[in-house]
């Protein structure tokens, strides 16, 4: 959801919901309230974490690497929503790789300034901050996708932490869906699995559209769609189903019941820890069956 188009397609699409923009259904936690803490892995290996910066064709993104404290692990990248890199991603982050991955979280922003720096706790709800989120997403687009996917992928295939022997991973939130499929179009030779959560504009009436890369793709994939979401798009999810079919990807397409868009991240005011942790459950199975 990051070209013009796509971008009034959110608009359309969170009107069309019937929702009223509230903060409790689009924007993240107040300031100051408790984030949720997540789950810690079964068999959780000790993690090393730092903040990186990855050259790309466009600067140097600020982003956050967390891997196991020794050995080569299948390497994932993951996109975050529209709110930006922040500790519940770091927190996301640092459990995926208790799990056995080395996982590179970047700003997607980086070319505003570094994640520390951007407006925090911002609402779409809101209109001026709307108004600051759309600005910062209407920067990307399907090219600063591919540029930066390239950039993070050569980031990961040199470090230390990462077996490039083994296939990778992304995944993508929100915003981040877009991206993943475009990632794992890029490098069908090293993509292995793939998985959005709430993704938006991945079905789009667009050329550029995320669909129409499914044919050039050998990632397996989960797609896991927000209840609102599908009712404001009802035929995406037939249309994603057919595409990946008639590609013969292996593909995991299901609507979370009860959810709401942004419901996987544990500092969305929509948090739903009962879904968001089967997503999650269903992720690492993709992971665990493909990234060989």
């Amino acid at each position: 959801m990051c070209d013009e188009h796509s971008l009034n397609d959110m608009n359309e699409h969170l009107h069309a919901t019937g929702a009223d923009l509230t903060r409790r259904r689009f924007g993240l936690l107040a300031a100051g309230a408790m984030i949720a803490t997540l789950p810690r892995a079964a068999n959780a290996l000790d993690v090393k974490e730092m903040d990186v910066d990855v050259k790309t064709a466009d600067g140097v993104a600020d982003s956050y690497f967390v891997a196991p404290s020794s050995g080569k692990h299948p390497a994932i990248v993951v996109w975050v929503d529209a709110f930006g890199l922040r500790p519940a991603f770091r927190q996301m982050g640092k459990r995926l790789a208790e799990s056995g991955y080395s996982v590179l979280i970047p700003n997607p922003y980086y070319r505003v300034g570094k994640a520390a720096s951007l407006p925090q706790g911002l609402d779409f709800s809101k209109p001026d901050d709307r108004a600051q989120l759309m600005k910062l997403m209407g920067a990307l687009n399907p090219d600063t996708h591919v540029a930066d996917a390239k950039a993070y992928i050569a980031y990961v295939d040199q470090h230390a932490a990462v077996d490039t022997k083994k296939k990778m991973g992304t995944t993508g939130y929100c915003m981040g869906g877009a991206p993943v499929f475009r990632t794992a179009a890029l490098r069908p030779d090293r993509v292995g699995a793939a998985a959005t959560f709430h993704g938006g504009g991945l079905v789009t009436d667009q050329p550029t559209s995320p669909h129409l890369l499914i044919p050039k793709m050998k990632a397996q994939y989960l797609v896991a769609i927000a209840e609102n979401d599908d009712k404001g798009q009802p035929e995406a999810k037939t249309v994603l189903k057919d595409t990946f079919g008639k590609a013969n990807l292996k593909a995991e397409v299901e609507v979370y019941t009860g959810t709401m868009h942004g419901w996987c991240p544990p500092d969305a005011a929509v948090y739903n820890k009962d879904q968001a942790e089967k997503a999650w459950t269903r992720m690492l199975a993709n992971f665990s069956a493909t990234l060989v």
